[in-house]
């Protein structure tokens, strides 16, 4: 209630529960489900979900922002706080605590009903520390904390929650615990821009981080070529090289299907992750080649086949499409080999760097085959890497100290041409 004393919270020794769970029911009706510890779904996110599809959102985003309800309903259940009436201040500590404190320790669930001294702890070799740069892709590790895009993405999944549950009058909700900064609670951002000037960059929630933004990184050619040694099947190298000869995001490949590999034109069919469109994308005759030794080898063991049916299968009966996790999971043990930290998401900046370096190949093409909406998305690959600006830090330093060790010879002082000044001052004519 509006003015009650609650007690202050010990949020230094906090964990988070692992109580309730976030349930895929593959229903597109339903496609995500918020379960709480009796296993009785949460009514609020039902509402909230169902009116996201129907803002033909993407299937991914219930999933999403699951995430982050769960996150904060385990706080609300560890504190015994009703969602409808938190206030700014269990807002305010729980998101002290996702900055300040190490985020929980996923257990696998091989090992969740075991006692922790019996879990085996599996570490990679010459694993850098947490939050540290990798010493082969540069790319900072998986810190211990909870990142800023991580904190940002929960603030702002929070307020679109609370908002629309204010809309619909539920509850006794009577404010948005997340609330906006002070200058933007009455009006949109920018709603009196200039449209002679540039627009400001605003911060919209009170507590939202600040994201740093992201430069993309690209694979070397040789260690690209490493990992691609180190994949152990034909299937995964098919899918290696489509990903970085096509451009297309991890998930939109693995929505191919097999009547969309079209060998003879060299392009494979794809549904696209925003407007869930199909598109025909080119790729290099390499994945083709990889493509049918997989499928030759797979379908000798009963893979299932046709035009309409999934292209990319497990490797292991019962055969299933190949998901998003396992694939990811293909692409980490091969990284595990080079101490490498690379993701699914760096091939294609990897595609992109490769289509751009091309002098032939019009932005505008690379932006419709990325799948980009506009063509300035394209110029965060205008800025310079991280190995680009060491390179050319490291050249500048080769430079200058060639220059010290042999300078350059000095020149004779400039003089007067004699005849010049004999023809101005009136001097002797020889």
């Amino acid at each position: 209630m509006p003015g009650d004393q609650r007690p202050e919270r010990d949020l230094k020794n906090f964990s988070l529960p692992e109580i309730g769970k976030l349930s895929e029911t593959g229903d597109p009706w339903k496609p995500c489900q918020l379960l709480d510890p009796f296993g009785t779904p949460v009514e609020p996110v039902a509402i909230y979900f169902k009116d996201l599809i129907a803002a033909d959102c993407s299937p991914l985003t219930p999933r999403s922002y699951g995430m982050d309800l769960l996150r904060w309903w385990r706080y609300l259940w560890a504190f015994g706080i009703e969602w409808d009436r938190a206030t700014r201040e269990d807002a305010r500590d729980f998101t002290l605590w996702m900055k300040l404190a190490d985020k929980p320790a996923r257990v696998h669930w091989r090992h969740r009903d075991k006692d922790p001294s019996q879990v085996p702890t599996r570490k990679p070799v010459n694993t850098p520390a947490p939050g540290t740069p990798n010493p082969v892709t540069g790319k900072p590790s998986v810190g211990t904390k909870y990142a800023p895009s991580t904190r940002a993405h929960f603030e702002t999944v929070l307020r679109t929650f609370y908002d629309f549950h204010l809309e619909q009058n539920t509850g006794s909700l009577l404010v948005n615990p997340f609330p906006l900064v002070r200058n933007r609670r009455s009006s949109r951002s920018n709603a009196h821009h200039n449209p002679e000037k540039e627009h400001r960059k605003q911060r919209t929630g009170l507590y939202r981080p600040k994201v740093p933004k992201r430069i993309p990184r690209r694979i070397p050619e040789d260690k690209y070529t490493e990992v691609f040694a180190g994949l152990r099947s034909d299937r995964d190298r098919a899918l290696l090289a489509f990903w970085v000869a096509s451009g297309a995001r991890a998930e939109e490949l693995l929505s191919s299907t097999q009547g969309g590999a079209v060998v003879g034109q060299q392009t494979i069919g794809v549904i696209r992750k925003g407007t869930r469109e199909y598109q025909e994308l080119p790729a290099t005759r390499d994945a083709f080649v990889w493509l049918r030794l997989y499928q030759e080898h797979a379908w000798k063991k009963g893979v299932p086949r046709g035009r309409s049916q999934p292209l990319w299968w497990t490797l292991r009966r019962p055969w299933r499409p190949l998901t998003y996790d396992a694939a990811r999971m293909m692409f980490s043990r091969a990284n595990e080999l080079l101490g490498a930290n690379w993701t699914l998401h760096d091939l294609r900046h990897t595609a992109t760097f490769l289509m751009l370096d091309d002098p032939d190949m019009p932005p505008v093409y690379v932006q419709h085959i990325l799948g980009h909406k506009y063509l300035s998305t394209l110029d965060i690959y205008n800025r310079p890497t991280r190995d680009d600006v060491i390179s050319a830090g490291l050249a500048h330093l080769a430079r200058q100290e060639r220059l010290r060790q042999s300078p350059p010879p000095v020149l004779p002082a400039p003089a007067y041409n004699p005849d010049s000044l004999n023809t101005l001052f009136g001097g002797p004519l020889l």
